[in-house]
């Protein structure tokens, strides 16, 4: 392969890597594809099985198809596929009835992959046709992109092994499946027990941050009695580094059974503690009015923080994701703890 050939295929894969990191970003595994013809662009997709309740909605498919109407034709015999990771069968199978003319892909798939790791479909000599086939493109970018999400997936479900409080409620992973599966990305989500002020209880938050940097800035993003972290998510999409938490009682979080459990001092205690924790040089702390009182109380703390209010369009999630994590009276008892201990905020302006 000539130098040039080396070069252009980085470039079109680092495309592809966009697409995989989109597809991350959805809580899909992270594989990204593009179709290229005569040096252009002219279809991208990354996986979407889970989102668009399709198995064949894999990074690949989705390129070959808007590539297909791109050019009106279902012949694609001038075209290259770059995807992330080796195509499995399903994948080898549409890129040979497309008639591409080339393949490249990054990462091996030792499990799955058709173009060489399991088997390979394109080697078949019975075949009318036979597809170029380059691989190991950017592997070890594609790979630890792999590793990183299936870590944090692995995070995720052994702190929903962590024990549980006898005098709290706890979401079981049903309710917590039909959570993501309203929209919440799984792969944000993360949880701590440590923090001294929850007694055992755990405690859950979104984090957007593809890389920790200690000392850097950062939002913090806290909900009103009657939200959740779910209602930043509009704002965690954005490039700006944050964090939403679920106090104690909230979202995701334990949820202590009784009312009386809860106090204005107590939850400001559990939020300096988890903003401590993250030991940033600056914190925005946005907070909806409705929670001035624990805010004033963090104002006593030695913490380095700016405060503002949210504005109204920021507190926004669909109707059934805010109830998600209240299946019944015991789990709603933060919020009405929380409606009593507030006063009754004057009303966001937009």
């Amino acid at each position: 392969m000539s130098d040039v050939q080396q070069v252009t295929d980085q470039g079109f894969m680092q495309l592809a890597l966009a697409q995989a990191r989109a597809a991350a970003l959805e809580g899909e595994v992270p594989v990204g594809a593009v179709v290229v013809h005569q040096g252009e662009v002219i279809a991208s997709g990354h996986n979407s099985p889970r989102r668009s309740h399709d198995p064949s909605a894999h990074a690949e498919m989705t390129a070959l198809r808007t590539a297909a109407q791109s050019l009106g034709n279902y012949r694609l015999d001038e075209c290259t596929l770059y995807v992330t990771l080796e195509p499995c069968v399903m994948c080898s199978g549409a890129v040979l009835n497309a008639r591409l003319k080339r393949v490249v892909y990054g990462a091996s798939e030792p499990k799955t992959g058709a173009a060489g790791s399991v088997l390979n479909v394109f080697s078949q000599p019975q075949l009318n046709h036979h597809t170029q086939i380059t691989g190991g493109v950017l592997a070890d970018e594609c790979a630890a992109l792999m590793q990183t999400f299936f870590e944090q997936r692995r995070a995720q479900t052994t702190a929903h092994k962590e024990p549980l409080r006898e005098d709290a409620l706890r979401l079981n992973e049903a309710s917590t499946a039909e959570i993501h599966r309203l929209g919440l990305p799984a792969h944000w989500s993360r949880f701590t027990q440590t923090l001294p002020a929850l007694q055992g209880l755990r405690l859950h938050w979104l984090d957007n941050r593809t890389e920790i940097s200690p000392h850097a800035e950062m939002h913090v993003f806290l909900h009103g009695p009657d939200d959740w972290s779910a209602a930043y998510l509009d704002a965690l999409r954005r490039d700006t580094p944050s964090v939403a938490v679920d106090l104690p009682g909230f979202g995701l979080s334990d949820k202590p059974k009784k009312e009386s459990a809860h106090s204005v001092a107590w939850h400001a205690q559990v939020l300096a503690e988890f903003m401590a924790m993250h030991d940033a040089t600056t914190m925005h702390l946005v907070a909806p009015p409705s929670m001035q009182p624990v805010v004033m109380h963090l104002q006593q703390m030695d913490l380095p923080f700016v405060t503002r209010h949210a504005h109204a369009t920021l507190l926004h999630m669909p109707e059934a994701l805010r109830r998600a994590p209240y299946p019944d009276k015991g789990h709603a008892a933060g919020p009405r703890a929380l409606r009593t201990l507030l006063p009754t905020p004057p009303p966001l302006h937009h």
